[in-house]
């Protein structure tokens, strides 16, 4: 494979499953999930090219895997394949592992690029690294933020009666300054409203197991600020 493959994630973000000189025929899975609840379908964009945004690179075809059961969002499983042969044909496939509901595109010229096609596409990689890699910190940043805010503001819908209101109400606040953050593109004020949100969501925690009669275990940080999960074409992620 002269350029690496693979699919455009929330934020614009290109997620590779195969990388460029990989050795075909070659085979390689991703599991991802919904962006929203109640989601019924998922957007399958591929791309070919070495720029961290999908943008950037060459949509080689897309297509949708619809009927997934709703759900919250994450919690749905699809398997993402790209399988190429010895002839280079590319063939990707997206399943849903609860109902085994598949759909798939087969790509016959994934490889068709000239060598000058290939030194181009690597070297503009190269010429774009530092702004590319600006915008790749800035949109996983939006990432980790929305779903932080996602999980605090579940946290306190299913457990909130549990907690005094003015911590709750401090912790909405931090929740909406996230949110107004990531609509921006300033990285410092996403990341420091991240770390207030996580802050308080530690404060949180440790109300809600003083309230059950359970000390808290660890450092009482939970997963509520955890590795945010791709997903593809802003509208499904990696689980």
């Amino acid at each position: 494979t002269p350029l690496s493959l693979g699919v455009e994630t929330l934020g614009g973000v290109f997620t590779k499953l195969i990388e460029r000189n990989t050795t075909i025929p070659t085979r390689e899975s991703e599991i991802f999930s919904t962006a929203e609840d109640g989601q019924t379908a998922v957007d399958i964009k591929v791309y070919q090219g070495e720029r961290p945004m999908a943008r950037d690179n060459m949509l080689l075809g897309q297509f949708r895997l619809d009927g997934i059961p709703p759900a919250p969002r994450g919690v749905p499983q699809i398997e993402v394949t790209f399988d190429i042969d010895a002839n280079g044909i590319l063939n990707v496939s997206a399943r849903d592992k609860a109902t085994g509901k598949e759909q798939k595109i087969t790509i016959q010229a994934s490889t068709n690029l000239t060598e000058s096609d290939i030194e181009r596409m690597i070297k503009e990689a190269e010429e774009h690294r530092a702004e590319d890699e600006a915008r790749r910190k800035l949109a996983e940043a939006r990432n980790q933020g929305d779903n932080l805010a996602y999980q605090i503001e579940k946290m306190l819908k299913e457990q909130g009666d549990k907690v005094p209101q003015d911590l709750k109400e401090r912790v909405e606040g931090k929740i909406e300054a996230v949110r107004e953050a990531i609509k921006g593109d300033n990285l410092n004020r996403i990341n420091a409203a991240i770390e207030d949100l996580q802050e308080a969501a530690q404060q949180l925690g440790q109300q809600m197991y003083q309230a059950a009669g359970t000390p808290p275990s660890g450092d009482g940080e939970g997963k509520a600020g955890g590795e945010d999960e791709d997903v593809v074409e802003g509208e499904y992620r990696e689980a």
